[in-house]
């Protein structure tokens, strides 16, 4: 292919998993066109489930783009945050449900902005005090149990975000 400078583009990645993908699909539409049919029908079943939540994954992403200024992410979760920045870390990942690969872009662009790496451990390892199953938790092992597993999830976040950070700023180090 070529671009309108008359030089050749070359394939991304992304597009070349696409071919390979295809190419998979009609190589089992040979052999057996049945299975073929139902894998893809399964995959556009799949992606219109998908679709909404990348929507709103998108509006969060525009709304956080706009919201969260270099200045504004800096002050907040950045170098300059100090114990605030923990808290609305460990808050917001208690907070946010859903699959962390969806979260993922949306974090990547806090990083960018200026999120200390230590806050966004601290902020993935707290997902795992998962809101909803609370109930279910206190049904099967007390309340005491998850009062105590919930502080310990919240308190190793924090050891979790120093040790994270000091290894991310070793390696660096190393690196320049």
């Amino acid at each position: 292919m070529e671009n309108k400078n008359g030089k050749s583009k070359k394939l991304t990645g992304g597009m070349k998993l696409l071919f390979i993908v295809l190419a998979l699909y009609f190589i089992v539409g040979i052999f057996n066109l049945q299975l073929a049919k139902e894998a893809a029908f399964s995959f556009f079943y799949m992606l219109l489930k998908i679709i909404p939540i990348l929507f709103i994954v998108f509006i969060v992403m525009i709304g956080a783009d706009i919201y969260f200024t270099k200045e504004k992410t800096g002050r907040f979760v950045g170098n300059e945050s100090g114990i605030k920045g923990w808290i609305y870390a460990i808050i917001s990942g208690i907070l946010i449900s859903g699959p962390p690969y969806i979260l993922y872009p949306l974090l990547g662009n806090l990083k960018k902005r200026g999120m200390k790496n230590s806050l966004l451990a601290a902020l993935l390892y707290n997902r795992n005090i998962k809101i909803p199953f609370i109930p279910v938790m206190i049904y099967y092992f007390s309340l005491k149990f998850t009062i105590v597993i919930s502080v310990y999830i919240i308190i190793f976040s924090i050891f979790n975000g120093i040790l994270v950070s000091v290894i991310v700023e070793k390696s660096l180090t190393k690196s320049l």
